[in-house]
């Protein structure tokens, strides 16, 4: 996913049907797709059938709808996913809050989507998660080769791969944040594409995140929205880093 991890490399959360994706790619891949039929496979006794394939403004009960899908499909160079539940959202912020109370300076968190391709390889995944940095995280500004910090949030930074968002929440939910927020790292990770790298693609990248992050900051009922403007601040801080 190039340089951008959705989870930050901590164990991300994947809900139910993961593992029943990755059964339906190999059946196609062997060309089993024919005795299985073009339908909705179950995985269990019991499962509601469900489309195998949505677009990209279906996918994550609706995630990314509107103006976000075609952004999604321009920056992955896909128009049709494996479909994904609507819980991810509802399982991080679960997450993102057992990881607060537990008082640890970092956490995971969970993916609110992933981003599976129809018919691609293993790798070509996107993503979009959350996990809970530790303030040494923000305290320089590193970030990867060929990435660039941007002016919003406590720390941002926008890449060819993605983006990531690092912010603070203070919430009636959680007990104590008016002293100790909730800190936030939100990431976007587009998977494999040979989209260009553009400011213009650049800019898409951090608009997904911005706008799902708002999503997020409404749930967890962030003051202020966490202090993320509703419309994204696309300003680098400084010159690209080569």
């Amino acid at each position: 996913m190039d340089d951008y991890e959705a989870a930050d490399g901590v164990d991300r959360m994947r809900d139910g049907r993961s593992e029943c994706v990755r059964v339906r790619r190999s059946l196609m891949a062997a060309g089993l797709v024919l005795v299985l039929g073009t339908g909705g496979v179950a995985c269990a006794s019991g499962e509601e059938e469900r489309p195998d394939f949505v677009g990209a403004g279906e996918v994550c009960g609706g995630l990314f709808a509107g103006p976000l899908a075609e952004m999604v499909e321009k920056v992955t160079e896909e128009k049709v996913f494996f479909w994904r539940d609507a819980k991810g959202m509802e399982r991080t912020v679960a997450a993102l809050k057992e990881g607060y109370e537990s008082g640890r300076p970092w956490a995971s968190g969970g993916d609110v989507c992933e981003l599976v391709p129809k018919g691609g390889r293993l790798g070509d995944d996107g993503e979009i998660g959350y996990s809970i940095y530790a303030p040494q995280d923000v305290e320089d500004d590193r970030v990867p080769d060929g990435s660039e910090l941007y002016t919003m949030g406590v720390q941002s930074s926008v890449g060819r791969g993605g983006a990531a968002l690092y912010f603070e929440c203070v919430s009636p939910q959680l007990d104590g944040s008016d002293k100790t927020p909730m800190r936030i790292r939100g990431g976007f990770g587009r998977g494999h594409s040979d989209a260009p790298d553009t400011r213009e693609y650049r800019n898409m990248n951090m608009k997904i995140l911005h706008a799902v992050t708002l999503k997020l900051v409404k749930e967890l009922e962030c003051e202020n929205n966490g202090g993320l403007p509703k419309t994204p601040v696309l300003t680098p801080k400084q010159p690209l880093r080569q």
